[in-house]
């Protein structure tokens, strides 16, 4: 997918700009590293012909958490990759707020921001059978 939609914490007011843009994956891509230079983020990706998947990225610092919206109705969560121990906690935004996960679904950030990226090419989300439920 060279053309997606996106919506984005603005790097401006900290908060979540809920309204979508249409653009190329550079525009997401430099968002992103806007962020990064904040230090934290949250961003909901889709493909520009479909509602769903949406893929949401939640970062903040080095840690990151990846959610997969299938559809209204179903959300996991992407199994975390050993970056924190599974009984620690660690704080990402989720749209305005600060959210706590356990080690269990957290990522190293660059490597969250790699299945993002690859999303916004393929489309694919992911490994299989590395998605829990919500």
């Amino acid at each position: 997918m060279s053309v997606l939609w996106w919506a984005a914490t603005s790097p401006q007011s900290g908060l979540f700009d809920p309204v979508e843009r249409r653009s190329e994956v550079k525009d997401l891509s430099d968002r992103f590293n806007d962020l990064r230079s904040c230090g934290q983020g949250y961003i909901e990706v889709r493909s520009p012909n479909r509602e769903f998947p949406v893929l949401i990225l939640a970062f903040r610092d080095e840690h990151a958490v990846l959610h997969l919206m299938s559809d209204t109705e179903r959300m996991s969560l992407l199994v975390g990759d050993g970056t924190v121990p599974l009984d620690t906690g660690v704080e990402v935004p989720i749209v305005d707020d600060l959210a706590a996960f356990m080690g269990d679904f957290v990522l190293n950030v660059e490597r969250a921001w790699d299945l993002v990226h690859d999303f916004t090419r393929t489309g694919a989300v992911g490994p299989p059978g590395e998605w829990c439920a919500l």
